[in-house]
Formats: structure tokens, sequence, C-alpha cells
């Protein structure tokens, strides 16, 4: 049987700078979500997280998921997608309206809710997320679920989250060439939290940084909800950049060297281990100690942990953290990442991955997958808020013949 015979599907599609990833989750009847199909290919038409090349975009999300409808045996219909960039902006906002029968329904929340996204924005950008933080019912504070309880005022904070119409437009725009239908379009970060924090963290206070390959996304939690979303622009291009340059080798083989041989703490590298770095051109290749590697990058996390702490000094939430920090995304990887994160912030972190997920839970649970997972487990979430039940939503019933799926491997691999 293949997995397509099964109508609870979901399909999360994270689109980065560096990757295109895309992953089929099955909604079991125990509500755990099951990985059965993974795809990724190399990106080509994105810098800094917004789409600048359509046809090579287009083309990315094409080889992702058409991997990912071989390996999980069914065909995608529609997905969610993640968005990141410099162009996302946020904010703290409050709304207060009457309650209109003295018991709080869900026409009042509703109310409350769109008297809270009541700000000025401008013209070119749309809200893309209002995230309830607390709601208060008369004088009592933090309340998070209001539904039922009697009073005659409500307010609500909630956190909003607004972006570029072009960015999302253009990110619709490859993902409806590609045939398929885009089911909501989610801030990557938030999708990135639900896959690699835990309740208790976001209850104490954690800052997520998701560092990718074109931004750094940072997400606060205090008390169970989002507080504070920023975006830097400095994130692993900019260390694959620094090693070419230094080195004077390719960025590609920059890139395969930064991922085998870079240290980001200097003391960690060992000045006896060599290692060849590819000439351009007809040069020849050269040998260099991974110390002298481990040189070039550090100063580069440096200076990225370094705008992060200020991010954070500029957000008000920087001593309310118990939790410290947790660091995801694929150049959070590196050794010696966490040490020097741990020098620079004086608090406790750690590496960030997915793990509440089964199926091909050895594979994802790696911090490059954080933000796809993610995304599924958001799926899962709206799905079961919409109606509460586990009807199809990604993927159509759709039997694909044993045959038919090793001719279409071929044919991409061959």
């Amino acid at each position: 049987m293949s997995a397509a015979d099964n109508t609870n599907m979901i399909v999360g599609l994270d689109i980065g700078t560096s990757k295109v990833v895309a992953i089929v989750g099955e909604v079991k009847e125990d509500g755990n979500l099951n990985i059965v199909g993974i795809g990724s290919h190399r990106s080509r038409g994105l810098k800094k997280g917004t789409v600048v090349n359509i046809e090579s975009t287009v083309e990315s999300i094409q080889r992702a998921v058409e991997e990912a409808e071989l390996m999980a045996g069914c065909r995608i219909h529609s997905v969610y997608a993640g968005i990141a960039g410099s162009h996302i902006r946020s904010m703290n906002s409050h709304g207060i309206v009457a309650i209109r029968d003295r018991e709080v329904s869900r026409a009042d929340i509703d109310r409350v809710i769109d008297a809270a996204q009541a700000v000025a924005i401008p013209a070119d950008q749309r809200v893309l997320h209002i995230l309830p933080q607390e709601y208060i019912i008369d004088s009592q504070e933090g309340v998070k679920e209001p539904l039922g309880m009697s009073g005659v005022r409500l307010e609500a904070k909630v956190h909003l989250v607004t972006c570029a119409i072009n960015a999302v437009q253009n990110i619709e725009k490859c993902i409806k060439r590609c045939g398929l239908h885009t089911e909501e379009i989610i801030l990557e970060q938030l999708a990135s939290s639900y896959s690699v924090l835990t309740d208790d963290e976001k209850e104490l206070g954690v800052c997520m940084v998701d560092i990718g390959g074109g931004t750094t996304d940072i997400a606060v939690f205090t008390e169970g909800a989002i507080r504070h979303t920023g975006v830097i622009p400095v994130a692993g291009d900019q260390v694959t950049n620094d090693i070419a340059m230094a080195l004077r080798t390719p960025t590609d083989n920059a890139d395969e060297i930064k991922i085998k041989y870079a240290c980001a703490l200097t003391q960690l590298a060992n000045e006896g281990e060599m290692i060849k770095v590819p000439g351009v051109g007809d040069r020849p290749p050269r040998e260099l100690s991974r110390q002298a590697l481990a040189e070039v990058v550090e100063p580069r996390y440096d200076e990225l942990f370094t705008m992060i702490k200020a991010e954070l000094q500029r957000s008000g939430y920087e001593n309310l953290m118990a939790a410290g920090i947790v660091l995801t995304g694929g150049t959070s990887k590196m050794e010696g990442v966490i040490e020097l994160a741990e020098e620079i912030f004086h608090m406790p972190v750690r590496l960030g991955m997915p793990t509440s997920v089964k199926g091909l839970s050895d594979i994802v649970r790696n911090p490059i997958y954080s933000t796809g997972v993610g995304l599924l487990m958001y799926g899962m979430k709206q799905h079961r808020h919409r109606d509460g039940s586990h009807d199809p939503v990604s993927v159509k019933e759709t039997k694909i013949s044993v045959v038919s799926r090793v001719k279409n491997w071929f044919k991409n691999n061959f």
C-alpha cells in the first residue's frame, strides 16, 4: 500500500536561500506526525530569503517536490510554505472591546483580535500573522483561553508580523507554477519554533536563533508566548564568501570546505590537521592548516552573535531568557559554534533539532530540517483548529505503481 492511500497528509515546503526542502508528513490516529518523504535540492533563485529569479526557484521547488513524492509514493497538491527575509517587520499591539453578553464568545475574541491589528502599516506590507500573547478580562491578566469566561471588558495583547506583499506574491507565484496550491505562508522562525522548542523553554523564556544560508531569524518567547521576532541579513553565505576570498578558492569549493572542516572557535581546531584547498582556474591546490581556516571563520560568527545580542538588548527581553539560547538551521551545526555562543551571550546555549516526530526521524534529526518539520507541525495544528478533524490537507489519493516510481527515479537521477 502506498503512502497516498492514507489521506491524512501534510506537506511543508522550506524555500531557503541555500536549499529548498519538501517534507511529507502523515498524521496518525494517535495525533503523532510520521515523516514519510523528504526531498531536498540546492536553491539558486533566492537572495537573503527573497525570490530574485522565478525560473530558478521554480526548478528548485519542482526537484525537491518530485524527490519527496518519489520517497512518499504520493502526489503532492498543496503545501505550507515558509517565508523569511529583511522585509519582515514585527510589533506588539493591544486591543480592547466590550464583552457583549457578559460572557466571552468566539465573536468577542474575533473582535478584540481585529481591534489589536488596527494599526498603521506601510502600503507595501501586509499582515502575515496575528499571534495572541495573552488576554485580560476586566483586571484579570494572564488569561490564555478566554472563551466562556465572565466579564465586562476584554483586552488582547498580540504580536503582529507583517511582510512585503510582493515577496509573498513571488513565493505563491513560484509554487503555483509548479502546479501546487499554497495552503498558507508561515514565518520561518515561527515554524522552526514548533519543531525545536519545548513548552518549558517557552514558559521560562528562550531565544531561538535559526541561522540559515541567507538570513538569521530570531524569535523570543516568554511565559509561553512569542514576544519578539527579528531578521539579521548575515548568515552562512557570508561565512562561505569569507572562506572563498581568504583562501582564494571557488565559492562551491569554499562551501564544501566550510561543511567538512570549518570550526567556529580557533582553539578547538587542530593546528597539525591539514586540508587541501583547490585553486581558482588552472592554479594548483594548496595545503592549509585547519586552525588557519578557523581564524577566517571565527570573526564572522563573532560578528553575527554580537548582532544577535544587540537585537536582544533592543527588544528588552535580554534578561528574561532563563532557558537561554537555542541555535538551529544548517549554519549552526559547525564545530565550536555552541562554545563561541556561550562565550558571547553568557547564558546556556543548545543545538535545536526536530525530535517529536516519527518515521524518517533519524534523517530529520538535523538542524537543517527544523523549518520543514516545523511547517508540518504548524499545518497539523491549523488543520485541527479549522474543523477538529483530519481531512486530507495536501496529498490527494493517488496510487503510483512501483514501476512508475522506479522509472521516475532513473529519469531524475541519470
